[in-house]
């Protein structure tokens, strides 16, 4: 007989090296419940005050999940970097389970392969989206930066000098430069959604979507 799974957001995070605890942080300061699984005892003594769950457990056996209450959930992360085998015995357990979503931290393209094969729902490389994010951000004048799959992306950027005082049905940026403007904020305002009357403050910043080039084109306009 299947546990009954939680539906109040809680997430298992298994593996506790720095994506893994800062995933956990994170998840935590959101207000949902995390259970925080590692091997290495030292780990779980050291994290044992910051999370709601931290517990000493082989994460490769279903039956120690299982004792665990992680069927219940309906989200894991495998954060485990460091070991392989370990993420894809682990990734395994979880499919035994059933859980609905299993999220799992890949490094390389050949683990990313394994780990969709044995049953992970969405695959990450969170060093290496962090190292694209933070090279477009070097090289152009993004504040943010989000990057999807077929060449998308949404930004934030400063209101470029050329156009300040100008409206968005005026400058009809979706046809000049292939960009949607979708939001904006003037100095010492909120974010607003942006529609044809919103004018482009001095010193004020925007949330574009769009193609990557035409976002960091309309970026670097003087």
């Amino acid at each position: 007989m299947s546990a009954r799974r939680s539906d109040d957001g809680g997430v298992v995070v298994i593996g506790l090296g720095r994506f893994g605890c800062h995933l956990a942080g994170s998840l935590t300061r959101m207000g949902r419940e995390v259970l925080a699984v590692d091997r290495n005892g030292s780990q779980v003594q050291r994290f044992s005050a910051q999370f709601d769950r931290v517990v000493q457990a082989d994460a490769t056996e279903d039956g120690a999940l299982r004792q665990l209450g992680v069927a219940s959930f309906e989200r894991a992360v495998v954060a485990i970097g460091a070991s392989v085998e370990a993420s894809v015995l682990t990734v395994l357990a979880l499919t035994e389970l059933g859980l609905p979503q299993i999220w799992a931290r890949a490094t390389s393209q050949k683990h990313a392969k394994i780990l969709s094969s044995v049953g992970a729902h969405h695959v990450i490389f969170p060093e290496a989206e962090t190292g694209d994010r933070v090279a477009h951000l070097i090289v152009s004048r993004l504040l943010d930066f989000i990057e999807f799959d077929d060449d998308f992306a949404i930004a934030t950027i400063r209101v470029p000098e050329s156009l300040v005082g100008r409206t968005l049905l005026d400058l009809r940026p979706d046809e000049r430069y292939g960009v949607r403007v979708i939001g904006a904020k003037a100095p010492g305002e909120r974010f607003r959604y942006a529609s044809d009357d919103t004018a482009l403050a001095q010193g004020g910043v925007l949330v574009v979507e769009g193609g990557i080039d035409q976002v960091q084109r309309f970026a670097g306009r003087r």
